[in-house]
């Protein structure tokens, strides 16, 4: 099996040109997963979720994704505690859903509760202004444009460094460049869920990041026999590692940030980035998928 334990060889994974400096490894991390049960309020152990942020960086991840609502307010303060001051590294936040309750979610994008949000995120990871600031969600019930808009607005007066969406169609994604310059895109994909493929399209055609979350699509891995299985058996790997390599090679434009509270599993995940699949086997788990 591909060794895990030394650092995540860019080489293969290539780079993206997120925000000023010399852009970021295509590998990330995601933070969710940090939060209790992945799901709601602090970690049993903050102390063992600092060390995975802290090995993540270790082996070459430059991007970590969280969000003001992970925990809520939690993931963010553990980014802060582990990384700060993130020195070479690019911290993307998200803002513009509630969490009111266990597996609740509800979006809002009233500009004063983005901009709210955005000064609280500020605050908590420590920073003057914020790499990557993503609308998490395009609340249906306030014009977009809005949304847009005071998002367009925080960056212009520099809070934000760059802009995201999650979610997002096509069409919303060109109604947002109409206001501000968007660097990346964050849709659920994954080998098995492909539903965002002409937003993939779009991205890669524009030079727009592309954040595939849920990237690992938890019930392809655990397929006894499966196609995934299968290449993971012959090339003496594990079946997280095939699933990421496929996105990597999908588009240049690809950033997939797949989130474990484990070392073991974070180093498992880095050692895709070394991972190159031949065009049989790509062909094979496209038509899988």
């Amino acid at each position: 099996m591909i060794s895990a334990h030394i650092e995540m060889p860019a080489a293969a994974a290539g780079r993206f040109p997120l925000g000023d400096g010399p852009g970021v490894h295509r590998l990330g991390y995601g933070t969710m997963q940090l939060t209790g049960s992945g799901v709601w309020g602090p970690p049993a152990d903050p102390a063992a979720a600092v060390a995975v942020l802290r090995r993540a960086a270790d082996l070459g991840v430059e991007l970590f994704d969280t969000a003001d609502s992970y925990g809520p307010e939690v993931a963010e303060n553990l980014v802060r505690e582990a990384l700060h001051p993130y020195d070479g590294l690019t911290v993307a936040t998200k803002a513009g859903q509630l969490r009111p309750g266990p597996g609740e979610w509800r979006p809002c994008g009233r500009p004063e509760y983005l901009r709210q949000q955005c000064e609280l995120s500020l605050r908590r990871l420590g920073v003057e202004r914020i790499d990557l600031f993503q609308l998490h969600r395009v609340d249906p019930t306030v014009p977009a444009a809005e949304q847009f808009g005071v998002v367009g607005e925080l960056q212009t007066e520099g809070k934000i460094a760059a802009v995201g969406l999650s979610e997002v169609s096509v069409e919303q994604v060109e109604q947002a460049r109409r206001v501000v310059d968007v660097a990346t895109v964050q849709n659920r994909y994954n080998l098995v869920d492909r539903s965002s493929d002409g937003v993939l399209r779009y991205c890669t055609e524009q030079g727009i990041g592309f954040l595939p979350w849920f990237p690992l699509g938890a019930g392809v891995l655990a397929e006894p026999g499966g196609v995934v299985a299968q290449v993971a058996e012959a090339r003496g790997v594990s079946a997280a590692q095939v699933v990421l390599a496929w996105l990597l090679q999908r588009s240049s434009v690809m950033l997939p940030i797949p989130g474990t509270s484990s070392i073991s599993h974070l180093e498992d995940n880095c050692a895709a980035a070394g991972l190159e699949l031949d065009l049989e086997t790509v062909a094979l788990l496209d038509a899988a998928g």
